[in-house]
């Protein structure tokens, strides 16, 4: 993989134009508003489903409806992003999730609100909210090259300005439950993903990547399950992107348990409520924020291998271990604080190898198959978080699944293919890449192709 430096003048405009800053800093915007939105939503809904059901179980059934539907759009979505252009995509996936989570609260106030309500609208969120993540995400690649700004300096600002917004989400979360209640959280929710809409509909414009694809095949389902294949048969010959793939799988599905469940019960019957809810999570943020940073600085002058499994293995099982063992807020916010910093660097590395290793005509579709394979396990890690603690308690709950996290985060420092995360490809990036439908053969790293 090349450093930092290497790629610093990949994505650079033609000769005769002048860059344009404008699209590249309307969609960080945009994803930053989307974002907070989200860190709005993290705190929010379990918080909401606790006060109205005061079930953990329950909680643990809203975040399942939140998030399967999710895996299902990623899974299918890549070719659609490509065929209505990741611009539309971006605006209709945040005008839908707006008015879904804004008819929440709204509803609560005219006494409508049922449970089974709750959990159809957070399905509506989960399955509009991946495809505009995903195509404002493939976007930063041709945006950098049009502003004329380093693929891997975008790549650090795409996740520090995402890593920014949830610590300032989370923040704003747990402030505004402890003074006006969990309902003008989610209001405030709505209004983000309006705004990141309205962002997104006026400042990117005249953006060829982000218009439909003229180059796609007529609409059928023959034609649209190829698209798909091409995604799934290209990651299944990158071993490294596979095995990342595979072990970001079972960690979102522990952290889905911890952020939805474990987290909210563990504040509101051991620590001190909304509040201190907010601050821990917004603590984790703040912090991965500034792990973010750090490696955009420093991080190429060491080995990826060995960065990414230190972070991974310091980032995951010690939090869950403190919150069963130790009492107070004190030292769990310290774990926190240090699992957020080691977090920080995880995303700049798994995002550049993506970069790296797609090539564009392919990077919505492998894009959404990575997002699908990822997530594959988020709706069952809620689903499970809860029933484990009604079949036994809390305590047990966060010493299983914190020990089966310490045994995922362990697999870069066993498995093989992840010695390829310290390859550097031969020669320099291109601007080229191979046809998706005569792939790279196994073995030789796919040339991306702008990254």
């Amino acid at each position: 993989m090349p450093a930092a430096d290497d790629v610093a003048d990949a994505p650079t405009p033609h000769a005769s134009q002048q860059p344009r800053r404008g699209p590249l800093s309307y969609v960080l915007a945009a994803n930053a508003v989307s974002i907070t939105g989200n860190s709005l939503t993290l705190v929010g809904v379990p918080w909401f489903a606790l006060e109205t059901t005061g079930s953990p179980a329950k909680a643990g059934l809203v975040a399942f409806c939140a998030t399967l539907p999710v895996v299902v759009s990623a899974i299918a979505g890549g070719p659609a992003i490509d065929r209505m252009g990741r611009r539309r995509v971006s605006i209709a996936s945040d005008a839908v999730c707006a008015a879904a989570i804004a008819a929440i609260p709204l509803l609560r106030y005219a006494g409508l609100l049922q449970f089974w309500m709750l959990c159809a609208l957070m399905a509506v969120t989960g399955l509009c909210h991946a495809p505009g993540e995903t195509a404002r995400y493939v976007l930063v690649p041709d945006l950098a090259r049009i502003a004329g700004t380093p693929l891997a300096r975008a790549a650090s600002l795409f996740d520090a300005v995402s890593r920014g917004a949830r610590m300032a989400g989370a923040a704003l979360a747990g402030v505004l439950i402890a003074l006006t209640g969990a309902e003008a959280v989610l209001l405030l929710d709505g209004l983000t993903f309006a705004g990141s809409a309205l962002l997104v509909f006026f400042g990117v414009r005249n953006v060829a990547s982000a218009e439909p694809r003229k180059d796609t095949a007529p609409v059928s389902l023959r034609a649209y399950a190829g698209e798909l294949r091409e995604g799934y048969a290209f990651l299944a010959r990158n071993r490294l992107l596979l095995a990342m793939t595979v072990l970001v799988m079972c960690t979102n599905g522990l952290d889905q348990a911890w952020s939805a469940v474990l987290l909210p019960v563990h504040a509101k019957d051991n620590l001190g409520g909304a509040g201190e809810l907010g601050m821990l999570v917004a603590l984790f943020a703040g912090s991965a924020l500034v792990g973010a940073l750090l490696y955009g600085a420093v991080g190429d002058r060491f080995p990826r291998r060995a960065v990414f499994t230190v972070a991974f293995l310091l980032a995951g099982a010690p939090k869950f271990t403190v919150a069963a063992l130790v009492d107070g807020t004190v030292p769990l916010a310290v774990t926190m604080a240090l699992g957020g910093l080691a977090a920080g660097m995880l995303n700049p590395i798994l995002t550049t190898l993506m970069y790296e290793r797609v090539p564009d005509e392919l990077r919505s579709r492998v894009a959404g198959v990575t997002v699908a394979g990822a997530l594959l396990t988020t709706p069952l890690g809620g689903l499970a978080a809860g029933f484990l603690i009604e079949q036994t308690d809390l305590l047990l709950a966060l010493l299983t699944l914190g020990g089966l996290y310490f045994a995922a985060t362990l697999a870069p420092a066993i498995f093989p293919c992840w010695r390829q995360l310290n390859a550097r490809p031969a020669g320099q990036l291109s601007t080229t890449a191979p046809s998706p439908r005569h792939p790279t053969p196994e073995g030789t790293p796919p040339r991306p192709s702008e990254s």
